[in-house]
């Protein structure tokens, strides 16, 4: 616990074909005693049914900064868990590129100590661009964890067997830590 409060998880989609299965990472982390809060990118919003995610969160799904004076629709993060995680989300969080919500709570969390883990969902020639590779060596050395989904063959991602779990196991010591104050 948190503060009193059971810890939060920010889950962070982007735009990949697997994006509309995102309620399976929601559910397992509930169920793993995490309350959490959906960070869209703007083009992944095409690609779920936000309705549908704030039934389950209890909370509207973020894409856009919030308005000077607005309240804070979501606690602070205990975590954050991005998946499925873009080649092109990827590289310009590694970049230092902060041009949209989900981009700027990515780039913040490591200088914040908030816990992050990543579950890629890519091609095989994406995952083999040295650019790519280069920057995972990156967000690891931020201390970044990153998953082991492999990349599919081609470039089509949807349909594919995707592991919305694998963020949450990354992430479980620091449940457990959060559980043990």
């Amino acid at each position: 616990m948190t503060g009193g409060r059971a810890p939060f998880l920010y889950v962070v989609v982007c735009a990949a074909g697997v994006a509309e299965g995102v309620g399976t990472l929601i559910g397992a982390a509930q169920r793993e005693g995490w309350q959490v809060g959906v960070v869209a990118t703007p083009p992944a919003l095409a690609f779920i049914d936000p309705q549908a995610v704030q039934e389950l969160t209890g909370h509207p799904v973020r894409s856009a900064w919030r308005r000077p004076g607005d309240p804070r629709p979501l606690p602070p993060a205990d975590a954050v868990a991005l998946a499925p995680a873009t080649f092109n989300t990827v590289n310009k969080w590694a970049a230092g590129i902060s041009d949209t919500l989900a981009l700027g709570i990515l780039c913040e969390a490591p200088g914040l100590g908030t816990p992050v883990a990543v579950q890629p969902c890519l091609n095989t020639a994406q995952a083999a661009h040295p650019a790519y590779r280069a920057n995972l060596d990156t967000l690891r050395s931020m201390g970044v964890l990153i998953g082991t989904q492999p990349p599919v063959t081609g470039k089509e991602t949807a349909g594919r067997t995707f592991d919305w779990t694998e963020p949450l196991t990354l992430l479980r010591p620091v449940l457990d830590a959060r559980r043990d104050v």
